[in-house]
């Protein structure tokens, strides 16, 4: 007589998440890929302004170290209305700050789905899953979906530039 195998669980992988939000949305992104978590206000004087047309979500770039850091809009990023940022996650292993509204909170998420087939373009980088926490679906934002290489290339062209000088002549310095 043969007993038949006992069947092993298959144990569930816990992983920290900080919800946040983005105009009025909720995301949800592993805490392990946030490096450091600051208020806006904490960057004034740091960050350079950046003007391109070509991307909008890009208004700042962060010296760091030897290399820049981009400050990207999350809401401009998701395509939602525009919303003033409070808080800019500095993302590990990254050259992108993210600018948020808040945290809602920290908590674990047990579970993370691929995403549904509505997400057919672009968006497709952006997530990893989504995920179930108290009854709503939350995307899980994929951290190095926010800049894509050939972004990153240009933004680094632009920042290399020195910024251009105009000469204004004075009145009477010809004399």
């Amino acid at each position: 007589m043969r007993f038949a195998a006992p069947q092993k669980t298959q144990s569930v992988r816990a992983e920290q998440i900080i919800l946040f939000r983005a105009s009025s949305q909720i995301f949800a992104i592993s805490s392990a890929s946030v490096q450091e978590v600051r208020s806006v206000d904490s960057l004034a004087g740091a960050a350079s302004e950046i003007n391109e047309a070509s991307l909008p979500k890009v208004r700042h770039a962060l010296h760091r170290g030897d290399r820049h850091l981009y400050a990207v809009n999350a809401p401009l990023h998701f395509g939602l209305r525009p919303s003033p940022a409070a808080l800019i996650f500095l993302l590990r292993k990254s050259r992108v700050a993210l600018l948020v509204d808040g945290i809602e909170k920290m908590t674990t998420m047990t579970r993370l789905q691929a995403l549904p087939g509505a997400f057919c373009h672009e968006e497709r980088m952006w997530y990893r899953g989504v995920t179930v926490l108290e009854q709503n679906v939350i995307p899980v934002v994929a951290p190095d979906g926010f800049l894509t290489p050939d972004e990153l290339a240009h933004l680094d062209m632009i920042t290399s530039q020195p910024p251009s000088v105009v000469e204004i002549e004075q009145p009477g310095a010809n004399a």
